[in-house]
């Protein structure tokens, strides 16, 4: 008999939840279209003044979502590298592909919880509806701190890891829950710190949280939900800001048992330069000769190049260049002929010229079919072009 009534009350339970889901949906037309929609099932602030202030922060904290954390006025200083992580989770959410529609997804205010007099949890979701299902895209769940007239908010990433402890390893600190690999967090600090001195970075803080996979990862900066990463059991997630940067690892394990360094390489040269400039078939060329890749090693891709591709003597360089030909044993572990050529034209770079000029290189400009900005560059700095591509490449291979 128990077991039923607890069984009717979740039922009960259930079909109030999906109805304030529903009730956020229909009431979608009302306002304006990214206002944020009040669940009509929640229990909100008594004190009318406080309900409306937690109400209009959170508007006006969605409505600056787009900016970088430094420029929404509803995240504090101190607050501002862990919230870019979350603000990256929520750039472009509205939109929908499939239904080709940017105001697909609507705000819908959950959870209000007070945790005590000045500050609360609060819990939203963005939701659409297609044939008559609500679909969730995203849920979060952040800390709302009340300071003059208004709400600032920030993930909970220190309240969910107040128990955890901490472990320095040069520049980087390491958040763990009981255990730490020490070797494996001396290598990956050493290494960071090889790439900043590269990168001319140096005396870069980097903050390391140790997840187990990314369900951990999400939930410990407060996205209990995304469609994005519905099955997957791994990913990392950083973000930098001055001479700072927060990594929320959910890659590895708790213990921090391994670490990619080709993904690295990545995270460090993203810290120094805009995504927005970088070639990213030269950044994958760095990223193999630094860092390797799927697990092989720089002279293991190098060695199964060699094999498979320049063991014909009749190989055309430009075209595999321009064709991005994969020579891996799957598209999984793909490994990208175009990049190999990248590193050893890098390797040839950083050799003769310096660091500073495989910068320049790496920062001609995205991709583009044709890589017309790529051999602008590669022919100022090394004085390759289209013409005798093929036969320095060749010198290079031979040399390698």
């Amino acid at each position: 008999m128990k077991n039923l009534i607890l069984m009717l009350k979740n039922n009960l339970r259930i079909r109030s939840i999906l109805a304030a889901f529903a009730s956020c949906l229909l009431c979608s037309a009302q306002g304006q279209s990214n206002a944020l929609v009040i669940a009509t099932n929640i229990n909100l602030p008594k004190d009318l003044n406080i309900r409306n202030q937690v109400i209009d922060s959170l508007n006006g904290f969605l409505a600056q979502k787009e900016k970088h954390a430094a420029e929404n006025s509803f995240v504090r200083a101190g607050d501002r590298l862990q919230t870019s992580l979350l603000l990256d989770e929520l750039k472009g959410i509205e939109s929908s592909a499939r239904d080709k529609a940017d105001g697909f997804y609507r705000p819908c205010l959950l959870n209000c919880a007070p945790i005590d007099e000045t500050n609360f949890l609060v819990q939203f979701s963005y939701l659409g509806r297609r044939d008559d299902v609500c679909i969730t895209r995203v849920s979060f769940r952040l800390l709302a701190a009340h300071e003059g007239n208004q709400f600032y908010f920030s993930p909970p990433l220190g309240q969910n890891t107040v128990t955890w402890k901490h472990k320095n390893f040069g520049h980087c600190q390491f958040h763990f829950k009981q255990t730490l690999d020490t070797a494996k967090a001396a290598e990956y600090a050493k290494l960071v710190a090889s790439f900043d001195e590269k990168l001319k970075a140096s005396g870069q803080l980097t903050e390391v949280y140790c997840c187990d996979g990314l369900p951990e990862a999400l939930q410990l900066f407060g996205v209990d939900y995304k469609s994005d990463y519905n099955g997957f059991g791994a990913s990392s997630f950083s973000t930098h800001e001055g001479h700072n940067t927060l990594v929320v690892n959910g890659d590895s394990t708790g213990v921090f048992t391994n670490f990619d360094a080709h993904d690295l390489w990545h995270s460090r040269l993203h810290n120094v330069l805009s995504t927005k400039i970088i070639n990213r078939p030269v950044d994958e060329g760095c990223a193999y000769l630094y860092g390797g890749s799927w697990g092989y090693s720089w002279p293991e891709i190098l060695g199964r190049f060699k094999d498979k591709l320049a063991a014909n003597p009749k190989a055309d360089w430009l075209d595999l260049y321009q064709s991005l030909q994969n020579f891996g044993d799957s598209q999984d572990k793909h490994l990208i002929a175009t990049y190999v050529i990248d590193a050893l034209l890098v390797q040839k770079i950083e050799k003769e010229k310096g660091f500073g000029k495989v910068m320049e290189l790496l920062s001609c400009g995205k991709y583009e079919k044709g890589n017309e900005n790529f051999f602008a560059a590669l022919e100022k700095i090394a004085g390759i072009n289209k013409t005798n591509f093929n036969a320095e490449v060749w010198k290079l291979v031979k040399a390698s």
